[in-house]
């Protein structure tokens, strides 16, 4: 099956008339060995149903194609879209559906599973788009998303560390989460300001820990977070009030340390506690 090359997708954009949109967050692969390595890194095969998310002008699509997937390729700009089809025209086992990841009904639009995702995420909605994929979308078992290096840390960061913050402690309770590559700025047309890396999300069978309220655990670690210089003590008062530092004492977490240091554990006795002071 032909793959894109550079030429190919310069080509394409000015057939089209087509200029990517930097609002959007556009920028398409424009390698065949890119393409390919990271359908081999996310460990589908042939049969497999994948969720493409912003698949633009379709280098990864022919990839999972080549590969015997199954693609179901979501799409936000309509104008792509209507290329993709023209890319993709004549193969098997594609559906183009256009519409916004962080809007459409996930889970009225896959059904049931096993669903796999494998998408060159846009770098402006990256981490909502995992975390919405994540929260609504149960029938993806596992996630292959190549975002930017800075939101890739993000993901997958440790307590106590400089890139640890809400969506680390929202990603750890649905997912093993870790970076397994890199990808050049050469391999992408336009050429972006920031590097880029590859995430494997495999989700959890069940949440590491038990909470009251997951809802109200993330809205616990959100108001931490909001002000993560200050001490947990005022941090939190805003959601707990005066019962912040009996709460936190309860959950046998010092008043006085701040959000970075607690892990996923703490967050949740945190929400435990709250729940009996």
């Amino acid at each position: 099956m032909r793959q894109l090359t550079p030429s190919d997708v310069h080509a394409l954009l000015r057939e089209h008339g087509l200029r990517p949109s930097r609002r959007l967050g556009q920028h398409f692969v424009a390698d065949p060995n890119t393409a390919r390595r990271i359908v081999r890194l996310a460990g589908v095969d042939a049969g497999d149903h994948v969720l493409e998310i912003g698949p633009g002008l379709g280098s990864l699509t022919l990839a999972l194609l080549e590969r015997g997937c199954s693609v179901l390729a979501l799409e936000l700009d309509r104008k792509l879209a209507s290329v993709l089809e023209k890319v993709v025209a004549g193969e098997q086992g594609v559906r183009i559906v256009t519409g916004d990841a962080l809007r459409i009904g996930l889970g009225a639009l896959l059904g049931e599973g096993p669903w796999h995702c494998v998408s060159n995420l846009p770098y402006n909605v990256a981490t909502p788009v995992v975390i919405r994929l994540l929260e609504e979308a149960p029938s993806v078992g596992s996630a292959l998303v190549m975002v930017q290096r800075e939101v890739a840390e993000r993901l997958v960061a440790p307590p106590g560390s400089s890139a640890y913050g809400a969506p680390s402690v929202r990603v750890a309770y649905f997912a093993h989460a870790k970076i397994v590559g890199s990808v050049p700025r050469a391999v992408f047309v336009p050429t972006p300001k920031v590097d880029s890396a590859l995430v494997e999300l495999v989700r959890r069978e069940t949440p590491p820990v038990d909470v009251p309220s997951r809802e109200r655990l993330f809205e616990l670690v959100r108001a931490g977070f909001g002000h993560r210089r200050k001490m947990l003590r005022r941090s939190l008062r805003a959601e707990l009030g005066e019962r912040t530092e009996a709460v936190l004492t309860e959950a046998a977490i010092e008043p006085r340390a701040r959000a970075e240091s607690l892990g996923l554990g703490q967050w949740a006795a945190l929400a435990r506690a709250e729940a009996v002071t």
